[in-house]
């Protein structure tokens, strides 16, 4: 089998993505920051320490043999409050970096690279699903440097003949999620009444599984060169249904009761949650028909099959 080399193997997603491409027989290299992370990477995978993409120089035997690169890395929040926000934060890894990436890739004749994005490249959320076809409109510094790497990346195509993939993706849940899917394990399981009952969003969601077999099928597929897609579990949600899965899948009792969104948030807003709650309670749509039609994909697993797993190992 080909190799295939995995930046962010250390990562939520690159973790079960390297697990999983080993299983199937490939030869898998995989980048880590810290030399304390080289032990995180499952056995068997070639490590490969990268402190800084948009700074270091990868060595030309990194890139030997290697059939696909799958960039996963990138900045996701700034902690400093000084740089809260800022564009250039998240340019200097998300752009310049993937751009250093694409190009190392085409000069030692890499075959394909999959570069995985987000859906907050459309925005932050419509009544109407979003799809590969929508004018960008991201609507925070992590969006826009997404949206200004693919630009970039259709540069490195042009001039280089690279194959190029792009995944816009959701929330993604499974295990080891953290952040907000995290906190809303808590909550379902914390026995304690929930004011959502009121609220009828609609929310896509893509579980680890189902994400990790997308990104293989677009490493195999011949159809998915020069594509962009949007990927979801394609059983988009409420809040309270959700809610009431998680709860289901930890055995617990749940109590919702009513209380006006427009409160709810404001009483969010004040506690300093106020983005937590928009991201809970808003709807956001992915349109994730292209991928099924033009490559046959189906996710393995359903929503309520990854929940079940997800909360699986959480409560372990």
């Amino acid at each position: 089998m080909p190799i295939v080399f995995i930046t962010g193997a250390t990562g939520f997603i690159g973790r079960a993505l390297c697990a999983k491409m080993l299983e199937n027989g490939w030869k898998v290299k995989g980048t880590f920051q810290k030399e304390s992370e080289i032990n995180t990477l499952p056995v068997g995978v070639e490590g490969v320490h990268l402190n800084a993409i948009e700074s270091d120089n990868f060595n030309d035997s990194d890139f030997a043999e290697v059939d696909t690169v799958i960039h996963l890395a990138a900045r996701v929040h700034i902690m400093s409050d000084s740089t809260v926000g800022s564009p250039d934060a998240f340019r200097k890894v998300n752009v310049l970096g993937t751009e250093r990436l694409a190009r190392m890739a085409a000069k030692a004749e890499v075959k394909r690279f999959i570069f995985i994005s987000s859906v907050k490249v459309n925005g932050e959320g419509d009544l109407k699903p979003y799809n590969e076809n929508d004018i960008p409109k991201p609507q925070d510094a992590y969006g826009i440097s997404k949206m200004e790497a693919e630009q970039v990346l259709a540069s490195v195509v042009a001039e280089t003949g690279l194959q190029m993939v792009i995944l816009r993706l959701p929330l993604v849940y499974g295990q080891g999620v953290k952040a907000n899917f995290k906190n809303l394990i808590k909550i379902a399981g914390s026995g304690l009444p929930l004011p959502f009952k009121n609220i009828s969003n609609r929310r896509s969601f893509i579980y680890l599984g189902n994400l990790v077999d997308a990104i293989i099928t677009c490493v195999t597929h011949q159809l998915a060169a020069g594509e962009t897609f949007m990927v979801s579990d394609g059983q988009d949600v409420s809040t309270p249904d959700l809610i009431k899965m998680i709860a289901s899948a930890m055995n617990k009792k749940l109590l919702l009761f009513s209380l006006h969104p427009n409160i709810l948030k404001a009483l969010c807003k004040i506690a300093g949650k106020g983005k937590e709650v928009e991201k809970l309670t808003g709807t956001l749509i992915v349109d994730s028909n292209k991928i099924r039609n033009l490559l046959g994909w189906k996710p393995p697993f359903s929503l309520e099959e990854g929940i079940k797993e997800t909360v699986k190992h959480y409560k372990s």
